[in-house]
C-alpha cells in the first residue's frame, strides 16, 4: 500500500472497519503465517512455520516511519491493532513496539492474539502497557484443541488457559476474550459446558462468539447459523455476545473504489487472495475485509481448489 507521498507501506495497513474495533489500523509485526497454531479456520490459510520461538522479526524505526505518516493524514482510527499475519506475541520486542507508539499517540493500542505463549512471564509483560487485549480460546480440552488449533507439538491447552488466567489477574487494562465457533468440532454441549467454567475463572470484561465467516484454510471448518449462535450465547450466559456487523458509512469512499476493482479482477479470471492483495497493493488483512462484504452480498463466490481458495465473480 502506498500513502499520498509515495510511502510503501510494508507493515502497515488500513484503517479497515472491524466488527470490534470501529475504524481499525492493523500494524503486522509477523511475517506471513509465522504462528504457534494452524487453525483450520484460519482466514489466511494453513501456516507455513510453525514455531514457539520468539524472534526480532522487524525494525522498530521502519514501523514508527510508517505509522507517523499514517497519522499524518488524520484518518478516523479507532484503535491501533497489532496482529496480522501471524501471531503477534511471537515477536520478541513487542513490548518495545507498544511503548514506542504510545510515545507518539494517544489512540489506544489493542493485540489480537492467540493467547498460546501468555503461560510465559515475559511475554505477559511485554503487553502490561496496551490498552486492550483480545485473546482466543476455542477449545478446553486437548483433544479439540488439536482438531481445531493443531498446535506446534509443545504446546498443551491446560497451560495456554492457565497463562490467560494469569494474565487476567495481573492486566490493568481490558481484556475482551475470542471464541470461534466451528460446526461439528466445538460446538457440543460437552465443550461449552467446560468452556463456559474455565472463562468464568478468567473474568474477561467482554467475551465474543465468532464463527466461520471468511474462507477458512480448510473447506470443512464450517460456519454456525445465526440461531445455532444464539442460542449458545444464551446457554453460556450474559457476558456472551455474537459478535455483529460494522455499521458506519464513514472512509467508504476509498473503500468502495477498492471493492469494485476486486469485482473487476474476479470477472477477468479466478483469484486468490494473495493476487488481489497483489494487484491493489493493499494488505492480505484489508482485502479480506473488502472480499468477505462481496462474499455476504453474492457479489462474489469462492471456489476451493487443489488446497487454494479462489473468488469468481457472480
Amino acid at each position: 500500500m502506498e500513502n499520498f507521498k509515495g510511502m510503501k507501506f510494508k507493515y502497515i495497513f488500513g484503517p479497515v472497519a472491524s466488527r470490534r474495533l470501529g475504524f481499525s489500523l492493523g500494524i503486522d509485526i509477523i511475517p506471513y503465517k509465522i504462528c504457534t497454531l494452524d487453525c483450520v479456520y484460519c482466514q489466511l490459510g494453513p501456516t507455513t512455520t510453525k514455531t514457539i520461538k520468539r524472534e526480532n522479526f522487524t525494525s522498530l524505526d521502519d514501523i514508527l516511519d510508517e505509522l507517523n505518516c499514517v497519522l499524518g493524514q488524520r484518518k478516523k482510527i479507532d484503535y491501533i491493532t497489532l496482529s496480522g499475519s501471524g501471531e503477534p506475541t511471537l515477536h520478541s520486542h513487542i513490548g518495545d513496539i507498544i511503548k514506542a507508539i504510545k510515545g507518539m499517540t494517544a489512540i489506544p493500542i489493542a493485540v489480537i492474539t492467540n493467547g498460546t505463549l501468555l503461560f510465559q512471564k515475559q511475554v505477559r509483560e511485554s503487553l502490561y502497557e496496551a490498552d486492550l487485549v483480545i485473546p482466543s480460546i476455542d477449545a478446553v480440552t486437548q483433544d479439540v484443541f488439536m482438531e481445531v488449533n493443531r498446535p506446534h507439538s509443545s504446546l498443551k491447552v491446560d497451560q495456554i488457559i492457565e497463562g490467560i488466567r494469569y494474565f487476567s489477574d495481573e492486566f490493568k487494562s481490558e481484556i475482551w476474550l475470542e471464541i470461534m465457533l466451528i460446526k461439528g468440532f466445538n460446538d457440543h454441549r460437552d465443550e461449552l459446558e467446560k468452556m463456559k467454567a474455565i472463562i468464568s475463572n478468567i473474568n474477561p470484561q467482554k467475551i465474543h462468539l465468532n464463527t466461520v465467516v471468511r474462507p477458512p484454510a480448510e473447506s470443512y471448518a464450517q460456519e454456525l447459523f445465526n440461531s445455532e449462535l444464539q442460542k449458545i450465547s444464551t446457554m453460556l450466559g450474559e457476558k456472551y455476545d455474537i459478535i455483529g456487523e460494522f455499521q458506519s458509512e464513514e472512509q467508504e469512499n476509498s473503500n468502495r473504489g477498492k471493492r469494485n476493482e476486486i469485482v473487476d479482477l474476479t470477472r477477468r479470471r479466478p483469484v486468490t487472495l494473495l493476487d488481489i492483495s497483489s494487484t491493489l497493493g493493499v494488505h492480505k488483512n484489508e482485502a479480506i475485509k473488502y472480499i468477505q462484504d462481496l462474499l455476504k452480498e453474492k457479489i462474489i463466490h469462492s471456489i476451493f481448489h487443489d488446497g487454494q481458495t479462489y473468488y469468481r465473480s457472480s
